[in-house]
């Protein structure tokens, strides 16, 4: 019997310190901080069972795909979701990801797989510049236009 009531008393314990810290808010708050692991597990599983040779090479391109989704929204969890419209491109970059290691990885592969997940990349690399220019390019040409009227005037010519 003191074994049954040590286990049963291990079970309120940790039922109560559940319970307290889900009405402190500390469950809601790891739980939205850490959602992004639901896309992350499977996609490093898919990797793992890949490597231990129990899938196909097909995998890798769902494995990738995920694993760069999960950390993307990692990112948006940290630093606000309005950075989604700065890494949005980076959905196009993950089936590139998937691409590259399908032809990385599987010796069987063909060149095709190399040359989709660059065109991918690329296609994204443009959009993330586009991005980029179109949300900050005002201040990039505002910092051009004084390091360039700096330089003019202590370049100055000595003679007029």
């Amino acid at each position: 019997m003191p074994r049954n009531s040590y286990a049963s008393g291990m079970f309120l314990l940790i039922f109560g310190i559940f319970i307290l810290l889900g009405k402190l808010g500390v469950i809601g708050f790891l739980i939205s901080l850490l959602w992004p692991a639901v896309l992350l597990i499977p996609g490093l599983l898919l990797h793992w069972l890949y490597f231990a040779r129990l899938l196909p090479s097909g995998m890798l391109i769902p494995a990738g795909m995920l694993t760069t989704y999960a950390l993307m929204f990692f990112f948006a969890n940290l630093f606000g979701w309005g950075m989604m419209k700065y890494i949005w491109p980076g959905f196009i970059f993950g089936a590139a990801v998937g691409f590259y290691e399908i032809y990385l990885f599987d010796r069987g592969s063909s060149r095709g797989f190399l040359m989709i997940s660059v065109i991918l990349a690329a296609v994204s690399a443009v959009f993330f510049g586009f991005t980029l220019l179109f949300g900050l390019g005002t201040y990039f040409i505002a910092f051009v236009l004084i390091i360039s009227g700096a330089v003019m005037i202590y370049r100055r010519q000595r003679v007029w």
